[in-house]
C-alpha cells in the first residue's frame, strides 16, 4: 500500500476490525483504529499489532499539532488478545523542537506483512529535508522498532537542530529519564538511563533512545542537538515498549538485553509491621540518589532483575507507609534477597476550609511540602483539591507518618498559603479546619480572573473536566475555562459542572497547526470543528475561529519554537501576518518581556492588539492552574461574554502575582490638552510582597518606584507630554510580574483644539 499526498492508493482489501492475531502472529488492519479511542479514524489508515501491543499511524487522519501525516497517533498493550485504550497523543520523530514543520507530501508504504514480520516506510519532507521512518513490529515482541533517517537535500547547511522520538501520553503519569525529574528541559549529562515513561497502574510505554543528548517537555521529547550539511544523512533508533501493568521489570530488562550489560537478581517480600501480606506493594529502585525504575508484588513476593551496580531499595503500597530504605549491590549473575516488613496502613484528614474573614467554606488546593508523596503516582498523590459539591471539603488518605500541607485558596494572588502540621496515625481519621486570610478581594471592585489557556483531558491533556472545574476555582478564578487542541468534545460538560456551581464558563478551542496556536473563544457549545489545521492558511484558521462563534482570537505563546510570531519571523506561516487576530498570550514566563515589548512595538504602529494570558496546565496535580492569568474589569453582572468584551476591549491586566487597580482604565484613551501636566496612579497589591513598579512607554521606561516588600502599595508618576502609550509592570519579592495593557495619550495640536477655543 501506498499513500503520496492526499490520496491513498491500497492494493489489499480493508478490514473491519482487527482480527485476534494468532500466538505470536503479526497483522495489519486498514481502515479506522480498532484501538478504542484511538485518533486514526480514516480508512486509509494502518493499524500493526500482535498479542502484546498495537500502533495506528494516521495516514489520512491527521496528527496532533499540525505534524504531517504518516505518525504513530495510538498505542495501546493487548490484553487476551484485544487492545487496551489507546493511551498516546502522539509518539514518533520530531525534526526540530515542534518548531514550524514546513510540509508538502507524505507516503506511507507496506515493506513487508507477513505473520512473523511487519516493516512500514513513512517518507515525509522537513522542508528541504527528507525524513524516512522505518517502524517494525516482529512477532512476540512487546517493542516497536523505530528508525529515521533525515537527509538534508538542500544546498544550505540545517544548523542548531534538535531531532528525535517523542512520547506524549494522553493519560496516566509520566517517568522522566531517570537522573533527570524536575528538569523540564536541556542538556541530559545527567541520565541514569536511556528511557521516558508513561505509566499506570494497569499499562506502562516507554520510550527507549540510546543517542538523546537534551531533553524538552519534561523527558517527553528525547533530542540530540546536531547539524546537517548538504548531501548530508543522520539516522536515529529507537524502540516504542509496551505493557499491560504499571511494573517496570520488563522496561529495565529490555535495557539490560539491549546493552548486553552485566546483571543480577534482586527478590523478596513484602509484608506489614503486623506481619500481613501486601499484595499490590511497589518496590521502588534508586540509583545515585535519584529514582532508577520500579517493580509490582505478586501476592506479596517480587523478582527484578538490574544492571549491575550500587542501589537504595524501598517498598511501599498505596496508602501504606514506605518501608525502611535498603542498600544492595547488585553483581553479575548473583542474586540478592530482600524482605520488608515494616509497611503501615493507612489513616484518614478531612479537611474543611474557610475564609477567616466571613467563615464561608473556601475552594483550595491542598499540597504536601514535606512527608511522604508517592514517587510511583497511581499509588497517591502529592496535590489536592476540595470537592465540588461540598464546597472546601477534603477526605484525604495518607500513609502514617509526620506532615506539613500548603493549603491555599488563590495562593501567591489573592493571599497566602497556610501551612498545616500533622501526624497520621494508622488507621485514625482526624478532622483539619483551615482559615485562610485573604489579602485581597478584587471581584469585589469589579476586577475578575480566568485562566485563558488551560486543558481538560484531550490529545495530551490529563485532566478530567470535573478536576479542571476543582482547581480552577481553587486557584481563586472567577471563571471556567478551558482550551483542549483541536477539540470540543469538553464543552458541554463543562458548561453543566459551571452552570451547577453558579460559575461563568468560557467555552474554547487551541487551534493547532505547527506553525502557530490560537484560542478561540467563547465559542457556541455543540458546534463541531470544520479545519484540518495541519493543512489550512492563517486566513482559514481565523475564518474557522469566527465561524464556531468567537468573539477574541488569542495568539498563544507566540515566541516559543511553534509560536506564530516566532513563525512569522522564519516565514513558515502558511498566509504570512495577518491581523485578524485580537490578543497575544504571556504564557511562557521566560517570554513574557519579549511579548510584552512587541506588543508595546504594535501599539506604537497603530495595532490594538492586547494582551491576555495563560497558565498552559494539562496536569493539574503537577502544574499550577492559573498560574497566569487575566484579570479583566467587568462593570455590572459578570460573564462569559462580558469577561471576552472587557478582555477584548483592554479593560485588563496579565499577571503571575501583583494586583493592580488603576486610577485610569487600561484600554481608555487620555486626552489631554498641549503642555497640560498630568499624574496617573495606581493601588497594588502582592501577597508575597512588592518589589517595584515601572511605568512604560514608546521610548522605554518613563518612571520607576521601588518598594521594600509591602504587601499593599501605591504608585504615580507624570505622563509624558508625547502622544502614544503607558502601561505598567509590576514585580513581587518573589520576582513574578504583571503587565498591564495600555493607556492610550492623546495630545491635540493648539491648532486641532484652536476652533473650539474660539467657540
Amino acid at each position: 500500500m501506498t499513500y503520496t499526498g492526499r490520496r491513498l492508493v491500497t492494493t489489499t482489501a480493508l478490514c473491519a476490525a482487527l482480527a485476534t492475531p494468532a500466538f505470536g502472529e503479526v497483522t495489519v488492519t486498514r481502515g479506522a483504529s480498532p484501538i478504542p479511542d484511538g485518533e486514526a479514524t480514516a480508512a486509509g489508515d494502518l493499524t500493526v499489532a500482535n498479542e502484546k501491543l498495537a500502533f495506528s499511524l494516521a495516514i489520512e487522519s491527521g496528527a496532533p499539532w499540525g505534524v504531517p501525516r504518516g505518525a504513530i497517533v495510538d498505542l495501546a498493550a493487548v490484553k487476551d488478545g484485544t487492545p487496551d485504550l489507546d493511551r498516546i497523543a502522539f509518539a514518533d520523530f520530531i525534526p526540530n523542537n515542534w518548531s514550524a514543520w514546513p510540509n508538502t507530501s507524505q507516503q506511507v508504504e507496506v515493506i513487508e506483512e507477513t505473520p512473523e514480520r511487519v516493516e512500514i516506510l513513512a517518507t515525509r519532507d522537513f522542508g528541504e529535508a527528507l525524513i524516512e521512518t522505518r517502524y517494525v513490529l516482529e512477532a512476540g515482541s512487546d517493542r516497536v522498532h523505530l528508525t529515521t533517517t533525515m537527509t538534508n537535500n538542500g544546498d544550505a547547511p540545517l544548523e542548531e537542530l534538535a531531532s528525535g522520538f517523542t512520547l506524549w501520553p494522553d493519560s496516566g503519569y509520566l517517568f522522566p529519564v531517570p537522573g533527570m525529574a524536575g528538569q523540564g528541559s536541556g542538556s541530559a549529562e545527567a541520565k541514569l538511563a536511556d528511557r521516558v515513561v508513561a505509566y499506570d497502574a494497569d499499562w506502562f510505554i516507554a520510550l527507549h533512545a540510546p543517542y538523546f543528548d537534551r531533553v524538552e517537555y519534561d523527558s517527553k521529547d528525547l533530542y540530540l542537538n546536531h547539524a546537517l550539511q548538504p548531501g548530508e544523512s543522520r539516522s536515529f533508533e529507537g524502540w516504542l515498549q509496551v505493557g499491560p501493568r504499571g511494573d517496570l521489570a520488563p522496561v529495565m530488562a529490555a535495557e539490560i538485553a539491549r546493552e548486553g550489560m552485566d546483571a543480577g537478581q534482586v527478590a523478596g517480600s513484602v509484608a506489614t509491621r503486623g506481619g500481613d501480606t501486601v499484595s499490590e506493594a511497589v518496590i521502588v529502585v534508586e540509583k545515585d540518589g535519584a529514582p532508577f525504575g520500579w517493580t509490582m508484588a505478586e501476592a506479596g513476593n517480587y523478582a527484578l532483575d538490574l544492571p549491575a551496580g550500587d542501589y537504595t531499595v524501598y517498598a511501599t503500597a498505596r496508602g501504606y507507609s514506605e518501608a525502611a530504605p535498603q542498600q544492595v549491590s547488585v553483581s553479575a549473575s548473583g542474586e540478592t534477597t530482600l524482605d520488608f516488613d515494616d509497611l503501615e496502613a493507612p489513616g484518614q484528614l478531612d479537611f474543611a476550609v474557610s475564609d477567616a474573614e466571613s467563615g464561608a467554606a473556601l475552594d483550595a488546593r491542598i499540597e504536601i511540602t514535606e512527608g511522604q508523596a508517592p514517587l510511583v503516582e497511581f499509588l497517591g498523590r502529592r496535590t489536592f483539591f476540595t470537592a465540588l459539591d461540598e464546597v472546601g471539603a477534603a477526605e484525604l488518605t495518607l500513609a502514617p507518618g509526620d506532615y506539613v500541607f500548603s493549603v491555599a485558596h488563590g495562593g501567591g494572588f489573592l493571599g497566602t498559603a497556610e501551612e498545616v502540621e500533622v501526624t497520621v496515625e494508622p488507621g485514625d481519621e482526624q478532622s483539619l479546619d483551615v482559615a485562610l486570610e485573604l489579602l485581597a478581594r478584587p471581584n469585589e471592585t469589579g476586577w475578575h480572573a480566568s485562566d485563558m489557556h488551560h486543558h481538560a483531558d484531550q490529545l495530551e491533556g490529563t485532566t478530567p473536566p470535573a478536576d479542571l472545574v476543582r482547581a480552577e476555582l481553587a486557584a481563586g478564578l472567577d471563571l471556567i475555562f478551558v482550551s483542549d487542541h483541536d477539540s470540543l468534545v469538553n464543552l458541554p460538560e463543562l458548561q453543566k459542572i459551571a452552570d451547577a456551581r453558579g460559575v461563568p464558563f468560557i467555552p474554547s478551542v487551541e487551534l493547532s497547526s505547527s506553525w502557530g496556536h490560537f484560542n478561540a473563544y467563547p465559542l457556541t457549545v455543540g458546534e463541531t470543528l470544520q479545519i484540518d489545521t495541519a493543512t489550512a492558511t492563517v486566513q482559514e484558521i481565523f475564518a474557522e475561529a469566527r465561524r464556531l462563534g468567537a468573539d477574541a482570537i488569542q495568539s498563544n505563546h507566540p515566541f516559543i519554537p511553534y509560536g506564530y510570531l516566532s513563525s512569522l519571523e522564519a516565514d513558515k506561516v502558511p498566509g504570512g501576518f495577518d491581523a485578524g487576530f485580537d490578543l497575544l498570550e504571556l504564557n511562557v514566563q521566560d517570554n513574557d518581556a519579549k511579548v510584552f515589548a512587541r506588543a508595546g512595538e504594535l501599539w506604537s504602529a497603530g495595532y490594538r492588539f492586547y494582551l491576555s494570558g495563560g497558565s498552559d496546565a494539562h496536569d493539574v496535580w503537577n502544574d499550577d492552574s492559573g498560574a497566569a492569568r487575566a484579570y479583566v474589569h467587568v462593570p455590572g453582572e459578570l460573564s462569559a461574554e462580558a469577561f471576552v468584551s472587557g478582555l477584548k476591549a483592554g479593560r485588563a491586566y496579565v499577571t503571575r502575582g501583583p494586583l493592580i487597580a488603576p486610577e485610569v482604565m487600561f484600554g481608555e484613551t487620555l486626552k489631554i490638552a498641549p503642555g497640560e501636566s498630568r499624574e496617573i496612579g495606581f493601588d497594588l497589591t502582592a501577597a508575597h510582597g512588592l518589589k517595584a513598579a515601572v511605568l512604560v512607554g514608546p521610548d522605554g521606561p518613563v518612571e520607576t518606584v521601588a518598594f521594600d516588600g509591602e504587601t499593599n502599595g501605591a504608585a504615580s508618576s507624570a505622563l509624558p507630554q508625547e502622544a502614544g502609550w503607558v502601561a505598567l509592570q509590576v514585580e513581587d519579592g518573589e520576582g513574578k510580574m504583571a503587565f498591564s495593557n495600555p493607556i492610550w495619550i492623546e495630545r491635540p495640536s493648539r491648532e486641532q483644539i484652536a476652533p473650539a477655543e474660539a467657540e
